[in-house]
């Protein structure tokens, strides 16, 4: 072979390697790029994403979380994927707000099946100063008080309510942006994407680790995956955990119909958030319980280090932790410890860029 080729061989394979090595931390992705990773042939994608998940975060380790409803039901928001809403008839037995015990002791049941984060979802539209919101509080302490990582989804909040539970130890909490900003009217109307945009900001004026994803399925576009992916990706502060979702279609629901996405689907928005965001957690969420072991591998060897265990999801169907565990020993995956961010001194949070986050927060849809 000519030494011209030889050269120009050489040059191509450093420059392939090196565009997938080395993964820098970037918060001004374009569309275009965004578009370009996503579209790639899947082999290569995962081949890439599973590059920069090795840089960033131990091979074969997997955060194990437990999700419970200490508030189920009569949400007064429109959602068109959620059983929990008041206006829909999904046959969701609504209950007031847990005892404590019942709570800490789910939370102690769920340590010791091997989960290091609690995660408490209400279905409120907002959190509100009231005998429940304290509850709340103390709820969080007891949970920190295990040992455990506490996250909470209450649904909107403001910058006092956030820094009350920030003080009484709250490690993370959901704010899920669903889909794109295109797509979000044709889901929800009851509040707007912007909303959602200024309660992220008040979880991270709090220091408070936010945790935020979406659902594929709903009947939107891969543009519209794509555009919540660049969302995600261009915040001044990256989430700590995305949570990637599968729509669980429910009976009395608008999208009850919603056809099964497939498990490629699942496999390029995991890998292409791994690629996009390197530090965080990608959690393959809601979904897996219609998943083979064959199919989650598949999502593990994309960047996937996260799930929920426990068989219920809120109120869907979801993997025990005996049928996890047993997953976890075929594929030689463990269980991440609890703060372990924070015992390698990184929160998890790009300090260099959480000055002014409200107003950079709502200037990335201007």
């Amino acid at each position: 072979m000519p030494c011209a080729q030889i050269e120009f061989f050489v040059v191509f394979l450093e420059n392939r390697n090196n565009a997938y090595t080395m993964a820098t931390i970037r918060h001004d992705w374009s569309l275009d790029e965004i578009r370009a990773i996503y579209s790639s042939p899947v082999l290569e994608l995962m081949y890439r994403a599973a590059t920069v998940h090795r840089e960033h975060h131990a091979t074969g380790e997997v955060q194990v979380c437990t999700l419970l409803s200490i508030k189920t039901g009569g949400c007064p928001e429109d959602c068109s994927y959620c059983p929990q809403a008041a206006r829909y008839n999904t046959g969701v037995k609504v209950h007031k707000l847990l005892d404590a015990k019942v709570v800490l002791d789910a939370a102690q049941k769920a340590k010791n099946a091997g989960a290091t984060r609690f995660c408490m979802g209400a279905a409120w539209r907002e959190v509100r100063e009231n005998r429940d919101f304290d509850k709340v509080l103390d709820m969080v302490r007891g949970v920190s008080d295990l040992g455990m990582e506490v996250c909470c989804t209450l649904g909107m909040l403001n910058d006092d309510q956030a820094v009350k539970l920030k003080e009484a130890g709250l490690y993370a909490y959901n704010h899920n942006l669903d889909t794109s900003e295109e797509f979000y009217d044709d889901i929800i109307t009851t509040r707007t994407y912007k909303d959602r945009l200024k309660t992220i900001s008040s979880i991270n004026n709090a220091n408070i680790s936010v945790c935020s994803g979406g659902i594929i399925g709903m009947g939107e576009t891969d543009e519209d995956r794509i555009g919540m992916l660049y969302t995600l990706a261009t915040l001044p502060i990256h989430p700590e955990s995305v949570p990637v979702n599968a729509l669980v279609p429910v009976e009395g629901t608008p999208l009850a119909e919603q056809p099964r996405v497939s498990v490629w689907e699942m496999v390029r928005m995991i890998a292409t958030a791994r690629i996009l965001i390197p530090n965080a957690m990608v959690r393959l969420s809601a979904g897996r319980e219609m998943m083979t072991t064959e199919d989650q591998a598949l999502c593990f060897m994309a960047g996937a280090n996260s799930i929920f265990s426990g068989d219920t999801l809120l109120t869907t169907p979801n993997p025990d932790f005996k049928k996890d565990m047993d997953m976890f020993k075929l594929l030689g995956l463990s269980p991440r410890q609890a703060y372990k961010n924070e015992n390698a001194n990184n929160c998890g949070h790009d300090h260099d860029h959480q000055h002014n986050h409200e107003e950079q927060l709502l200037s990335v849809q201007a």
